[in-house]
């Protein structure tokens, strides 16, 4: 079935494990984070960026999963990751997701809190839940040669989140807390404390972003500690393109199009499967 977000991770939150949030771009990368999910019979949550959206087509990629998912016998949430304005938002909304986040944590608190806030009254009409984000996680969804930038993560203030999480009426609320968009060559070190804090402070579902690269105990720390949702992007973005070199490699290049996707699919499945399985903290 497919239903907004907050309906899996209230049951996530009580359950104390994560839904993996999956990014796509493409039908492949689609399939293969659905088929992963239905193999596991765990929930999913699937999006894009707008970047990714504006290349695969919103209505484009919501009707693929729909169309997908009218199968499946777990629920799926679809969901705008990272959305900048209310426009993005709108013509998701109109696309057919079922959640979005609204992702202001560049401009000042109180502008941060004002455009929230209309997203969640425009949201919440349409029956849609909403994700929204304060402190900066810095970063971009790729392989970096270096390590991280010191002044690329402005950690969340605690009090401030459930402030901001009070006023806009956010569903699910996602924060710095050490995390990090892309892997580097040196590992992140999530503030666990501060995840615990904001999660008993504010009592709804927390997000963690940039959730390539983290070590497995932080990740189990983490959900132990409040996370309920962890974004996925890099990783499935490295599998996919190092399937595509591997099949237009040596003497048995493959060069017809359904037969070399099909390895592609099975090796970006095998990705969201094992994080999917660490994040139900069994």
């Amino acid at each position: 079935m497919i239903v907004p977000a907050i309906d899996l991770l209230r049951k996530a939150k009580e359950g104390k494990y994560a839904v993996g949030a999956f990014n796509t771009s493409t039908l492949e990368i689609t399939k293969a984070i659905l088929s992963a999910a239905e193999e596991l019979h765990m929930p999913v949550i699937i999006e894009t960026s707008e970047g990714e959206a504006d290349f695969e087509g919103y209505k484009v990629f919501t009707d693929s999963v729909r169309d997908i998912a009218e199968s499946m016998s777990v629920d799926v949430a679809i969901n705008l990751d990272h959305g900048k304005s209310l426009e993005s938002v709108q013509k998701a909304i109109d696309s057919g997701y079922t959640s979005v986040h609204i992702d202001c944590s560049a401009m000042e608190n109180i502008d941060n809190i004002k455009l929230t806030k209309q997203v969640v009254e425009l949201a919440h009409s349409r029956g849609m839940s909403v994700e929204g984000e304060l402190g900066y996680i810095g970063g971009s969804s790729e392989v970096h040669e270096g390590e991280q930038p010191k002044n690329e993560i402005i950690f969340t203030n605690p009090q401030e989140a459930v402030e901001y999480i009070e006023e806009t009426g956010i569903d699910i609320f996602a924060g710095s807390y050490g995390n990090v968009h892309g892997m580097y060559k040196n590992e992140p070190h999530l503030d666990i404390e501060r995840i615990r804090s904001i999660s008993d402070m504010s009592g709804v579902p927390l997000s963690l972003h940039g959730g390539s690269g983290i070590p497995e105990e932080q990740v189990k720390a983490a959900i132990k500690s409040g996370i309920c949702k962890i974004n996925v992007n890099t990783e499935i973005r490295k599998a996919y393109s190092e399937a595509l070199e591997k099949a237009f490699r040596g003497k048995n290049a493959e060069i017809v199009p359904y037969k070399y996707m099909s390895r592609v699919i099975d090796e970006v499945k095998e990705v969201v499967k094992k994080k999917v399985v660490l994040f139900s903290n069994k």
